[in-house]
């Protein structure tokens, strides 16, 4: 069941994602070469309990972590781990904020030092996919016109969009519905109104779109190992457009 916010929810909902944003800022900031995912986890969730919220992912459906950092092929929900980031590398980071009763969800994917230019222009396009999907998070459009605006801009640069996972909506509850997918045909599926609260979030493959779980036996993996980007806003549907929620 899709559940529509009131001004006042979508305002704590707002509060809420400028918390996540500023913590996911800080985090991207911190993913430096000699650095373990599991120190950046843990920078996280400190600056998250510091503005009095909590971390959304932690406990949720048995996630003992309050980040998903997933590196280089792996595409989401990463266990931070040991694993020491070395130049080269991307990382892929995904962070919930629980405020006031109400969930926001974002994500990023940075370089870590010096990377390849293919890894360069991956991150670019998957960034802009996800401004391209926004784009159409406006009343009277429809799930696919979302999905449908990803997949085509994606795979007109070459690359990869991912099938098996998807957005979602978001509020009291952190996975609502409706679910988001980042292809599709415009004019199908469920239609915006204002009020509706969604998760956008493009996953972008430098090769096939298809997946395998990762090593860590949680997290999804590019079946060919191929370099993959996520990046997620929590939007809102109104009357004046698209609201970005986590910024």
């Amino acid at each position: 069941m899709i559940t529509i916010k009131t001004p006042e929810e979508i305002k704590i909902i707002a509060e809420s994602g400028k918390i996540l944003a500023a913590a996911l800022k800080l985090v991207a900031k911190k993913a430096k070469p000699g650095v373990t995912t599991r120190e950046l986890d843990k920078i996280a969730e400190t600056f998250i309990l510091s503005q009095g919220a909590k971390p959304a992912f932690k406990g949720y459906e048995g996630f003992y972590y309050s980040l998903c950092a997933s590196v280089n092929e792996n595409i989401v929900h990463g266990l931070p781990s040991d694993y020491v980031l070395k130049e080269g590398d991307i990382i892929g980071l995904d962070l919930g904020v629980l405020y006031k009763g109400y969930n926001t969800d974002m994500a990023t994917t940075v370089a870590v030092g010096k990377v390849s230019s293919q890894a360069k222009k991956l991150l670019s396009i998957a960034e802009k996919s996800l401004a391209v999907g926004i784009e159409k998070a406006k009343i009277g459009n429809t799930i696919g016109d979302i999905g449908e605006a990803v997949q085509k801009f994606a795979e007109k640069n070459g690359f990869g969009v991912v099938r098996d996972l998807c957005g979602h909506g978001i509020g009291r509850g952190l996975h609502e519905d409706p679910k988001v997918p980042n292809f599709g045909t415009a004019g199908t599926g469920v239609k915006l109104v204002e009020g509706m609260v969604i998760c956008i979030e493009p996953m972008i493959t430098a090769g096939d779109y298809n997946l395998k779980k990762s090593k860590d036996g949680y997290g999804y993996a590019t079946r060919d190992n191929s370099l993959s980007a996520h990046f997620e806003h929590t939007i809102a549907i109104t009357k004046k457009g698209p609201q970005i929620l986590t910024k």
